[in-house]
């Protein structure tokens, strides 16, 4: 497989016989800035005011509310509600102790209370959480509100891709996306971003919790030195089950220019991850139906 001299090559599947026609990279300029998926919302986001949020109420209450104004902020439709209306989607945020750090989550469920996808925010300071410094739940509510428009989009990319019988069976296919691994410079962050976007173009719904998903995805990158001048930068996609069995992995091995990818990945990362995100679809196929939660 030909890719451009700066973008990565060579992708092969591990346990994933018969697989065949995966798709062509992007071959735009490289260094460029690669283009974001923007998929129109047409949804509103009821948010009840959070129970298990460790908030006393007054505090929860402004929580949900700072919550909602960072979301109108972002373009989405959100309000807080005791009483949602029969069509809107649900939030409901929670938090969770962890190392003297508080982590605030946030789940998305449909209008029929079906889940779709959750993630979590940055840890806060657990004293000035539990305090309800305003600060703080201002904070946590523009960190918050970035985390669940992220996933509100790939939510809708999901469901713009897959079929009307797997909306109707509660969705389409939920997969745990870890971040990447081991890649210099950005390449961790823009990989991720990168791998997001295009799985759920192929219709999953890509979260970063694993509660409910059915498959995760994790990544490792080495980059050592090649031949003359260049570097060597293998990239491994494993994806597994629920059950914790591995399907398989999805290789990419090529040569880059010695020092290339140090700061920057820019269109590398876009055509790495639309490529192995075709990969990753392939496993899953081959591996047949899910293990049931």
């Amino acid at each position: 497989m030909c890719l451009p001299r700066r973008a990565l090559a060579g992708l092969l599947l591990l346990a994933a016989p018969g697989c065949e026609g995966l798709p062509q990279p992007h071959r735009g300029n490289p260094g460029g800035a690669a283009p974001r998926l923007v998929i129109p919302l047409a949804v509103r986001l009821a948010l009840v005011p959070p129970a298990a949020a460790l908030l006393p109420e007054a505090e929860a209450r402004r929580f949900a509310a700072a919550l909602a104004e960072a979301l109108q902020a972002n373009d989405i439709p959100a309000l807080v509600t005791d009483s949602p209306a029969p069509l809107d989607w649900r939030l409901v945020a929670t938090a969770e102790l962890r190392a003297g750090q508080v982590v605030p989550r946030y789940a998305i469920a449909n209008a029929d209370g079906r889940p779709q996808g959750a993630t979590e925010g940055p840890p806060l300071p657990a004293r000035a959480w539990a305090e309800g410094r305003p600060e703080t739940l201002d904070l946590a509510a523009r960190q918050g509100a970035e985390r669940v428009a992220q996933l509100l989009l790939t939510i809708h990319a999901a469901r713009a891709s897959a079929t009307a019988e797997a909306i109707a069976a509660g969705g389409p296919p939920r997969l745990r996306l870890l971040p990447v691994r081991g890649a210099p410079g950005d390449g961790n962050a823009a990989l991720t971003a990168r791998m997001r976007e295009f799985l759920a173009a192929r219709g999953y719904a890509v979260q970063d919790m694993a509660e409910g998903a059915s498959y995760a995805v994790t990544a490792e990158v080495r980059v050592a030195p090649g031949s003359p001048r260049q570097d060597r930068v293998e990239i491994q996609w494993i994806v597994s089950r629920r059950d914790g069995q591995e399907l398989g992995r999805v290789v990419q091995i090529n040569e880059v220019p010695a020092g290339l990818l140090q700061r920057f990945w820019g269109d590398v990362a876009y055509a790495a991850a639309q490529e192995a995100a075709g990969g990753v679809q392939q496993v899953i196929r081959n591996a047949g139906a899910p293990a049931q939660p």
